[in-house]
């Protein structure tokens, strides 16, 4: 079965654009186009796509809201989001990954990486690209709490090893990465991420990220 795609950008010749890339491949379908996040909130309801490429700024709803109404707290339907900037340090993009984007990716990325983050996503995983990733919430750590909090409650339910798992992907490592710095099987790593996951009520990779700097758990700057 194709993977299927929606399109949401308010500029047309980069929908243009990014069909043409998309369709040259044969897992990939594009369902629909949208030019902006209401549009995109309505094609998402009568096509039912895996993923959403999804533009942050657009006119009448920005890509961070209509992030929100589809992958947001509560929502449970299959698409996923994955978010294009412009820029890489953009505090839209802490905001998209917060509503619920499964992860975001640069306008200008090589299409073969644009290819590569869709089937990424539609498979369940997060589109970390790690050294983005951790610039970024390190640049916009003060829309994250102080550190002062106490540390939340839900932390305490999991193991030492879920904790180390935890602060891993947080710095953006994949599931083999992680097992070679722990010198475990992949497998292994997948499980603890399973259970980091369902413990803190978290959706993917991405979220868990954040949380780790919302937490406390990883200060901006460390490593």
């Amino acid at each position: 079965m194709a993977i299927r795609v929606l399109l949401v950008d308010d500029q047309p010749l980069l929908r243009t654009g990014f069909r043409m890339i998309l369709e040259a491949e044969g897992d990939l379908a594009v369902v629909g186009e949208a030019g902006d996040g209401l549009q995109a909130i309505d094609q998402v309801r009568a096509l039912q796509p895996d993923v959403v490429l999804m533009d942050i700024r657009m006119p009448r709803m920005d890509g961070v809201e209509a992030t929100r109404q589809i992958s947001g707290p509560g929502k449970d339907g299959p698409a996923k989001v994955l978010v294009l900037t412009t820029f890489d340090l953009d505090e839209y993009v802490v905001e998209a990954l917060r509503a619920g984007a499964s992860g975001f990716l640069l306008k200008d990325a090589p299409a073969a990486e644009l290819v590569q983050a869709i089937r990424v996503v539609a498979a369940g995983e997060a589109m970390l690209a790690p050294s983005i990733t951790r610039r970024l919430l390190d640049k916009y750590a003060d829309h994250l709490p102080s550190g002062e909090e106490p540390v939340p409650d839900a932390l305490h339910t999991l193991t030492d090893r879920e904790v180390e798992v935890l602060k891993l992907v947080a710095r953006g490592l994949s599931n083999a990465e992680i097992a070679a710095e722990l010198f475990v099987s992949e497998t292994t790593v997948k499980t603890h991420v399973g259970h980091v996951l369902t413990k803190l009520g978290l959706r993917d990779r991405v979220q868990a990220a954040v949380y780790a700097y919302e937490s406390g758990l990883v200060r901006p700057g460390a490593q």
